[in-house]
């Protein structure tokens, strides 16, 4: 059976899509080629790293990538994961992929207490796994 690839989005690629991406690939592995990108590479969030590992879901050996043309022509699904990437997302002829926008809230624009980033981020992080959770059974 060939996978089908998945290329999450989001603006830098530091938090949401690459949760989705580690996600993805721990759950839906079988099924799906992953990748991800933002509109900019901002570098692997620490704090994301951090979370992920809570869950049993290394992502310390993932980079920040800008989109890259080529792997989203031959993409079977785009996934932009805010809202930014969504109004952004460049246009490229592949009407073979399915586009989906799923928006989560930026971890990373989370203030306060250090505890209170840190359980924006856990939120968050729990909000995209039960997301690739439905998209692994449903495929949508």
């Amino acid at each position: 059976m060939d996978k089908k690839l998945v290329y999450f989005l989001c603006t830098g690629n530091s938090c949401r899509s690459q949760m989705a991406d580690g996600f993805l690939k721990r759950l839906g592995s079988e099924k799906y080629e992953v990748k991800s990108a933002g509109l900019e590479a901002h570098g692997l969030n620490p704090r994301a790293v951090q979370v992920m590992r809570e869950a049993g879901v290394d992502i310390s050996g993932h980079t920040s990538d800008v989109i890259d043309p080529e792997i989203m022509k031959s993409a079977d699904y785009i996934i932009t994961l805010c809202g930014h990437a969504n109004d952004h997302c460049p246009v490229v002829r592949n009407e073979k992929a399915a586009r989906f926008h799923w928006g989560f809230d930026d971890p990373a624009k989370a203030t306060g207490s250090e505890e209170a980033i840190m359980a924006k981020f856990r939120e968050v992080r729990e909000s995209i796994k039960n997301r690739i959770k439905q998209f692994v059974v449903e495929g949508k």
